[in-house]
């Protein structure tokens, strides 16, 4: 893997430290600190497309993770729903990790050696690389389970269908054709439930179901108001107050993808 490493360590060092920590936080809605040599951290070197996030956790080390790089912005974090599901996982249990961004269209061989499936998210838990968000934030679960971010059984399927049905209709060709209202149809459900039930899917708190339907939802509103003209009726406000609830997080603030990401990346469906 071809990288850049930055280690200031002439005279201007400190004020080199401060710009790149200033750049990243503009461009990617948080702030690489570099350790000094006396801190409690162990150092870690900063590479071109290696990001490494840093909070205080039980996890001695950050937890390296693979994920979707930008399509517009160099050395930024990609538009996947399912990696923001596990980078969000990590940031409500306060765990340090490392992201490594991977261009899906022109996948490296150190990538392909560790997934040879080529997808995205895969994280290292001890020494082995485990893909797919489910499988990703249920062993996170298991290893950290201070916060709980666990939901209930019986609401772990609320929301379920939404992607799915909003896929239909962002794809779609015929007005008539029914996708439209079976997308209203689920949100419709998740407006009842969240009345009775929210402001969260687990009531007061957010749960693993809220981390997994949030990056969703936020695709579904960008997509659809670019490629359709479309955004969620007035007549669902628990929705709206969903969303708006889940997108002003700051663990999601800091791992959203750029709208003109999200564009880009459901280009292809819509123009296929």
């Amino acid at each position: 893997m071809s990288t850049t490493r930055l280690q200031p360590t002439t005279a201007f060092a400190a004020s080199a430290a401060c710009a790149l920590s200033s750049t990243v936080k503009n461009h990617l809605g948080f702030t690489l600190r570099l350790p000094r040599n006396n801190s409690g951290f162990r150092r870690h070197s900063v590479t071109r497309r290696n990001l490494s996030v840093f909070a205080m956790s039980a996890a001695s080390d950050p937890l390296e993770v693979c994920v979707k790089a930008s399509l517009t912005v160099s050395n930024r974090l990609g538009d996947c729903p399912f990696c923001q599901r596990v980078l969000l996982t990590m940031e409500e249990k306060h765990l340090p990790y490392d992201m490594k961004l991977v261009d899906l269209a022109n996948k490296p061989e150190w990538f392909l050696k560790l997934s040879p499936e080529g997808k995205v998210p895969v994280i290292k838990l001890e020494d082995k690389w485990v893909p797919d968000s489910d499988v990703i934030a249920q062993s996170l679960e298991e290893k950290f389970p201070d916060p709980p971010l666990g939901t209930p059984p019986e609401k772990a399927s609320v929301g379920s269908k939404i992607f799915s049905t909003f896929i239909g209709f962002l794809k779609s060709k015929d007005a008539s054709d029914g996708t439209e209202q079976a997308l209203l149809n689920e949100l419709s459900a998740l407006n009842d439930y969240i009345k009775t039930n929210g402001p969260f899917i687990n009531g007061e708190k957010v749960s693993a179901s809220d981390l997994s339907l949030g990056p969703k939802l936020y695709h579904l509103e960008i997509a659809l108001g670019h490629y359709k003209q479309w955004s969620v009726p007035e007549s669902l406000p628990h929705v709206k107050s969903y969303m708006k609830a889940i997108f002003t997080l700051d663990s999601f603030v800091k791992t959203r993808a750029l709208p003109e990401d999200v564009i880009a990346g459901w280009r292809p469906k819509v123009m296929g």
